[in-house]
């Protein structure tokens, strides 16, 4: 049986292409130029956006990078109030302005201190505060009275601050200064590579009285803190606080 090929030829898709009027045909090569037109388009612009995206992508990692250094720093100087708030507690119990007042362990602070006539202590820490955003595990590094570490922050501290060392005005915590930190009246600018140097070498994980915490993380830093732009130089503690 013969089927007529009518009007129902399949436009731009017909086998026979001759069979196809010129208007027909020309509507079709029209279609097909259109079509690799988008195509090529699409492409560029996805190129574009592949370009755009890996512009952007540094820029997006270092702001996350800051982000985490603000949190670090924002924790850091809790732990340090936290360390000041259990030993003005500890040494009106014990009257000891030495390492008898200070905390050893992060539980310690965690913990709180108690209030006289309260069955609960007053919490002094927050449990995200006690963990450190740039450590790999989260654990800040204790920083101990009279390391070469607090040495080397007083340092930088009093190059920060003009050689000048800042003097807590709490009476307690200016003892503490006093017998956790040798007492400097003049610092020369050693530069970042000796500072770095000392800074690793006084890497102290052992237990005992603790006046600060660092982080673990020996990185660069995109942000400083009294001018450090070193992770792990950045000791947080009550000491150097007006």
């Amino acid at each position: 049986m013969n089927h007529k090929q009518g009007p129902h030829h399949n436009i731009c898709g017909c086998r026979s292409a001759g069979s196809l009027t010129p208007q027909v045909r020309d509507l079709c090569s029209s279609r097909h130029s259109e079509a690799g037109y988008t195509l090529v388009a699409l492409l560029a612009m996805m190129t574009v956006l592949a370009l755009f995206a890996m512009a952007a992508a540094p820029s997006i990692q270092q702001q996350a990078v800051r982000e985490r250094e603000r949190e670090a720093i924002f924790r850091g100087e809790q732990v340090a109030d936290a360390i000041s708030a259990y030993y003005r507690s500890r040494f009106l119990l014990t009257r000891n302005p030495g390492d008898q007042s200070l905390p050893s362990s992060m539980d310690q602070l965690l913990e709180g201190i108690p209030i006289q006539g309260a069955a609960k202590n007053r919490q002094i820490l927050r449990p995200s505060a006690a963990r450190d955003p740039l450590s790999p595990d989260g654990e800040w590094r204790f920083i101990h009275p009279r390391s070469s570490a607090l040495v080397d922050f007083q340092s930088a501290v009093m190059l920060y601050a003009g050689n000048v060392v800042p003097r807590p005005r709490d009476p307690q915590m200016a003892q503490l200064q006093q017998f956790a930190v040798p007492q400097i009246t003049t610092v020369l600018n050693l530069g970042d590579t000796e500072r770095t140097s000392s800074a690793a070498s006084s890497v102290d994980d052992s237990s005992g009285p603790f006046v600060g915490v660092a982080s673990r993380n020996s990185s660069r830093s995109m942000l400083t803190y009294y001018g450090i732009d070193q992770h792990d130089q950045w000791i947080f503690t009550p000491l150097f606080r007006n």
